[in-house]
């Protein structure tokens, strides 16, 4: 028995939601730094402060996941958690603005960031499964691509509202030294957007059963208890092993004197080693229903399939999360020609890389829609993947080798192909290659290979950086486009563990 085939609207409903909240991503993205320094924050704070995105989608993402495959009520399986996400989401934007009129700003924005960061994740953490759940595997690749649309989409919505509001007169600096007009109104719009966006997906979807999709899975039981009886049968040498990598990285952080964000990455490897050891002992004691053991054992038993798709993922958001944080530097040093953060130059240059991010996320939204479902049916989703990175290494190559701001712009094109395969082939592969109904939580699982590089990303990158190539950020470019072609060749390894398979069509 197969899923109905969704139409173009259809498609469109399904995923009409990511659209409000990429909004929010974005306006996060974009403004939080000026908030957090409207507000009295320094240059060192901001790592610190920043923690909250990458740290919170860690926790959150497999917990939801977890329990979204677990829920059926009124409103659905997904549906629940679409809602309350975007509805926390919309409050934390609403308010986000008004923190200088509380006694403490810099503390009630940054709890503020932590409560939109989370609630964001909880809302887009099931939209990922949620693809998988309403459609057939012949139309996963159209399904994801859609998504991918909406997610640049609202990238560029999200990135461009203040810069809309001030060429229409809003005020873009507030006399008093406060937030200013463009971004406490982008962030109301943004709370209005998101929510409505949200609403119009779970308004007009209707979530298929657990019996419905028992039998679209042709009646076969789900045997989850196995990971679970895996776990309990290893020992604890692989959590001391954990544990001993935190506590010796925060020992060389202490006594080498290295970047203090070092601090973070020993502290999660020894508290990862800690939970596991007590997943484990829970299994051992026949406690098959607590949360911990099930996540830490759907971790430790993941399909190959996801394992080798993990591999691509960790290599594509490194390079990414270099990108977010190196541009502006290459940029306004070697294009531009200054760093000097007050001069005509620089703030010319910071300009211009809000255009190129623009491109980039645009790009992406044009060929998540024309080209991807294309590139799929005549190569397949593997070598679609392997192509799209390839492309996209090129143009970091561009940014290292180009000093035209015009020139720039192409690079982009082909960073904005990668950026749109990215958010779509992996999980397409992993909705018809996984069993739905923990769908859910493998997807929340696999979020942990796109958090982690960015944690490496801000943590290491620096220090490297600092002792290898000091006040030269372009080579952070090469290393990007090295890494996503490693990423490409990765890509073609996954093809071995997957089922032979009639090609894609998509009539959507």
């Amino acid at each position: 028995m197969q899923k109905p085939r969704q139409s173009f609207w259809g498609l469109w409903n399904i995923s009409f939601g990511f659209f409000g909240i990429q909004i929010g991503f974005a306006l996060q993205n974009s403004n939080m730094s000026r908030v957090f320094q409207t507000l009295g924050a320094s240059m060192d704070d901001l790592p610190a402060l920043w923690v909250a995105a990458p740290l919170t989608g860690l926790i959150v993402q497999p917990i939801i996941g977890h329990l979204s495959d677990r829920t059926w009520n009124r409103l659905g399986r997904r549906r629940p958690y679409f809602l309350t996400g975007a509805i926390f989401a919309a409050i934390s934007l609403f308010v986000m603005p008004l923190a200088p009129t509380f006694g403490a700003p810099l503390l009630f924005a940054a709890a503020m960031l932590w409560v939109l960061d989370a609630s964001l994740n909880v809302s887009m953490e099931p939209f990922r499964a949620f693809v998988g759940d309403m459609l057939d595997t012949d139309q996963h690749s159209a399904g994801y691509a859609v998504q991918t649309a909406f997610i640049g989409a609202g990238a560029v919505v999200g990135s461009i509202f203040p810069y809309l509001l001030e060429q229409l007169g809003v005020a873009n600096i507030d006399p008093a030294g406060g937030i200013p007009d463009t971004v406490r109104w982008s962030f109301w719009a943004g709370a209005a957007a998101l929510l409505i966006a949200v609403v119009w997906t779970v308004v007009t979807t209707k979530e298929y059963s657990p019996e419905e999709q028992a039998a679209f899975a042709g009646g076969q039981p789900v045997e989850d208890g196995h990971p679970i009886r895996l776990l309990a049968q290893k020992t604890y040498l692989s959590s001391f092993m954990w544990i001993i990598a935190g506590a010796i990285l925060l020992a060389i952080v202490q006594v080498f004197a290295l970047e203090k964000e070092l601090f973070l990455l020993g502290g999660l490897l020894a508290v990862y080693g800690l939970l596991s050891a007590i997943a484990i002992g829970l299994a051992r004691d026949g406690r098959t229903t607590n949360m911990l053991s099930s996540i830490v054992g759907d971790f430790s038993g993941m399909p190959e399939v996801m394992k080798r798709l993990a591999v691509v993922q960790f290599f594509s958001w490194s390079a990414l999360f270099i990108m977010w944080i190196n541009t502006t530097p290459v940029v306004t040093q070697y294009v531009f020609g200054s760093t000097d953060t007050t001069s005509a130059a620089y703030n010319e240059g910071a300009n211009w890389v809000n255009v190129l991010f623009t491109v980039y996320n645009g790009v992406a939204a044009i060929a998540a829609l024309a080209l991807l479902p294309w590139l799929s049916r005549r190569f397949g989703q593997v070598w679609t993947h392997s192509i799209c990175l390839t492309l996209g290494a090129l143009g970091f190559l561009m940014f290292f080798f180009v000093r035209d701001a015009q020139a720039l712009l192409l690079a982009e094109v082909g960073i904005g192909i990668a950026w749109a395969s990215i958010l779509a082939m992996p999980y397409a592969i992993l909705a018809s290659n996984l069993p739905q109904a923990k769908l859910g939580i493998y997807m929340g699982l696999f979020n942990i290979f796109i958090v982690v590089p960015q944690l490496l990303v801000a943590t290491v990158m620096g220090q490297i950086m600092l002792w290898l190539f000091p006040g030269e950020p372009v080579w952070t470019m090469l290393f990007a486009a090295i890494v996503w072609l490693i990423s490409a060749a990765a890509m073609l390894r996954v093809q071995a563990v997957l089922p032979s398979a009639k090609p894609e069509v998509s009539h959507a």
